[in-house]
């Protein structure tokens, strides 16, 4: 599990942050501050992978405490929600090493989209010896950082295929649209649209199964 500290100074705003995190399959919260001091002292005792940092706190600029948390625990990533949309104040952002930058108000599936590309490119480094090109197209969000990425329809998004792939690939069967979009925690018909993408695109198969009145169910292999 990938380990989040979600730090903002508004605590109705933390708390739906908090709630879209714990949605998303494969990260968890381990705690929430409303201070810079709070936030480092969470940092401290919970050790966490991936802090979401406001920069409006009431007590420091969350930019400036960015280093400060990192002097705790070198190996923190940061991906930073705020209201300010100042294009200075986004290249000191992405001059202190953060991997994304949220814009308030942002829906719950433009954080899962931010999460999920951290865990498919950054924390994928972490597992590696060595990086290939594509390990790196992935991180900076260039083409090639997947297979499907290519090609994907307008409207689909590169980290929520990958996602699914990565269900229908761990299932080591076939699935329905259903049973997938239940794995994934998507809507149905959502699911249904990638899962129909890669079947075009070759990467995946159909099986019917045949029971009741009606038509036959269709599930999805992967096979690529």
């Amino acid at each position: 599990m990938i380990r989040v500290l979600v730090v903002d100074d508004d605590f109705m705003v933390a708390r739906i942050h908090r709630g879209f995190v714990e949605q998303v399959p494969g990260f968890t919260v381990v705690g929430v501050s409303s201070t810079g001091s709070q936030a480092l002292d969470a940092v401290r005792t919970s050790r966490p992978d991936l802090v979401l940092l406001d920069i409006h706190l009431p007590d420091v600029n969350g930019l400036a405490l960015l280093p400060r948390l990192r002097e705790v625990h070198p190996d923190l990533d940061a991906i930073v929600i705020s209201a300010a949309r100042e294009a200075d104040t986004v290249r000191q952002a992405l001059r202190r090493g953060i991997v994304h930058y949220l814009l308030k108000p942002f829906s719950r599936e433009d954080l899962r989209e931010s999460l999920l590309h951290y865990e498919r490119s950054y924390r994928r480094l972490d597992a590696e010896d060595t990086a290939e090109q594509q390990d790196v197209n992935r991180v900076f969000r260039r083409p090639g950082g997947t297979a499907t990425d290519d090609r994907l329809p307008k409207k689909l998004s590169p980290e929520t295929a990958d996602l699914i792939e990565r269900t229908l690939r761990e299932a080591g069967r076939d699935l329905s649209a259903t049973e997938c979009a239940e794995a994934v925690g998507l809507a149905r018909v959502s699911v249904r649209r990638y899962l129909e993408h890669f079947v075009t695109a070759g990467q995946a198969q159909v099986r019917l199964r045949y029971g009741g009145v009606g038509r036959p169910e269709r599930r999805y292999l992967w096979h690529a």
